[in-house]
């Protein structure tokens, strides 16, 4: 194999393994439909790539070259179709991570939410610690500026990502689960397919491993063979904070307790406690997502003390609770939630750190499926806000379905004040308002808001 070609490289997950042949030396080169952020910086990097569908952009040694693509692509995507039909070996970017991951000591980090923020914690606190690690994270590490880190250490920290069942092709010696409540419902069906699936994922663990498991997620664990642990934010566990005090700014002190346990390589740590610790990022949630971390952290070999100090230089992943201004008069975050848990988790983290503030958020609905499953739920969350500014849904691989538009989800807000707009009126419709703490929120292109949005704010500083 010389040439590895991405059918869809401008996407979170797909660009870090683009990274990752590219830094092995194969020619790499790909589609994409739109320019982006993320594009732009792959190019930098010396990857081609088009953003028309052009048959004769694949390399042509067809024995000689690896195509990976996206479920998000449509299956009658032409260069995909020509791919198959000229014998390339065609795999999905779930089993190219597989095939990455299965040559290293993988810990894998799964849920329907807060996976992406808990992954990146989790490689920043090897990468901080100075034994290093490799990593393929779902978003922009704040902390080194990318979506791939790469290491001597045979260690490979991945997001293990359940669309599509992509975590199925991961077998890690230690994994995470924070969440399983209802999403992709369009491939899943119901909340118990979806359980089923991170089951079968928790089986894959290797024997001698370890599944951290949020306390209070409910899936069966009767085929798992590792040592099972649990965590909690808010109740006594295996790996849960005592003594918290908030320091202000949304932060929290606290001491983790941790079991005894033996890490992926053999040796018993006895049981302790890791006092004074904090996160680099203000909220709740974030706590929640350290304490996962930190336990995986520790049965993956690191020192408590290393952990400590690494969760308190944790400054955050892009577009995750993302704080862009923050002044007593004026507040801008920009937050990844498309799901109505992560939604309520964002909104209430919010008000815990700016008490009796207005909070007003524009959201982007992501998917019609998802859009159409969860109404009232989105209705429900986007309620806790002073003002709501909701946006047309965001397609992506998906076709209309008739009667399903955000007007679903507006309908039934009890916020204070809301207005349905579209995205290309937001801009003048901020001018004239008065702001107090300003999110955006979603996963779909409301990312192409955010420095119009900041820019505009800061003229008024």
């Amino acid at each position: 194999m010389k040439s590895v070609y991405f059918i869809g490289i401008g996407g979170i997950g797909m660009s870090a393994i683009a990274r990752y042949y590219n830094h092995a030396g194969y020619k790499v080169s790909g589609y994409d439909r739109t320019p982006s952020k993320l594009t732009g910086k792959l190019e930098e990097e010396g990857i081609e790539i088009h953003y028309t569908p052009c048959i004769e952009a694949l390399p042509k040694d067809v024995e000689e070259t690896l195509v990976i693509y996206t479920p998000a692509i449509p299956k009658d995507m032409e260069e995909l179709v020509y791919a198959q039909e000229k014998g390339y070996r065609l795999i999905k970017r779930s089993r190219a991570l597989g095939e990455i991951a299965s040559m290293q000591k993988c810990l894998g980090v799964a849920g329907t939410h807060g996976k992406t923020t808990t992954s990146t914690l989790l490689a920043h606190l090897f990468t901080h610690s100075g034994k290093g690690c490799s990593a393929f994270l779902g978003g922009i590490s704040k902390n080194y500026r990318t979506n791939l880190l790469l290491s001597k250490n045979p260690v490979l920290i991945a997001e293990a990502d359940e669309f599509d069942r992509s975590f199925l092709q991961l077998f890690p010696h230690v994994a995470i689960i924070t969440s399983t409540d209802a999403d992709h419902l369009d491939i899943y069906g119901d909340v118990d397919t979806i359980r089923s699936a991170f089951a079968e994922f928790a089986s894959q663990i290797k024997e001698e491993g370890a599944l951290v498991l949020k306390k209070g997620v409910e899936i069966d664990l009767s085929n798992v063979k590792a040592k099972v642990f649990t965590y909690s934010y808010s109740e006594q566990a295996d790996f849960y904070p005592t003594a918290m005090e908030t320091i202000g700014g949304g932060y929290t002190r606290f001491n983790l307790v941790y079991p005894e346990f033996t890490t992926i390589y053999g040796n018993t740590v006895p049981a302790g406690t890791i006092e004074g610790c904090t996160v680099g990022i203000p909220g709740w949630v974030n706590v929640e997502n350290g304490i996962a971390a930190a336990a995986a952290a520790l049965l993956g070999g690191l020192e408590p003390q290393e952990v400590k100090e690494a969760l308190a230089a944790f400054q955050g992943v892009e577009r995750r609770f993302d704080v862009h201004i923050n002044t007593p008069k004026l507040t801008y975050i920009d937050d990844y939630a498309h799901h109505p848990r992560e939604l309520s988790s964002a909104i209430s983290s919010i008000r815990n750190i700016f008490p009796g503030r207005k909070i007003t958020a524009i959201f982007q609905p992501h998917l019609y499926t998802r859009t159409r499953d969860f109404a009232a739920e989105f209705a429900q969350s986007l309620s806790m806000l002073d003002e709501l500014i909701l946006l047309d849904i965001y397609p992506a691989r998906e076709l209309p379905i008739e009667g399903v538009t955000s007007e679903i989800i507006f309908k039934d807000v009890a916020a204070g004040k809301k207005t349905l707009m579209k995205k290309e009126e937001v801009l003048d419709f901020l001018k004239e308002k008065e702001l107090d703490i300003l999110i955006t929120f979603g996963a779909g292109d409301i990312d192409r808001l955010i420095v119009p949005i900041e820019t505009m704010l800061n003229g008024r500083l």
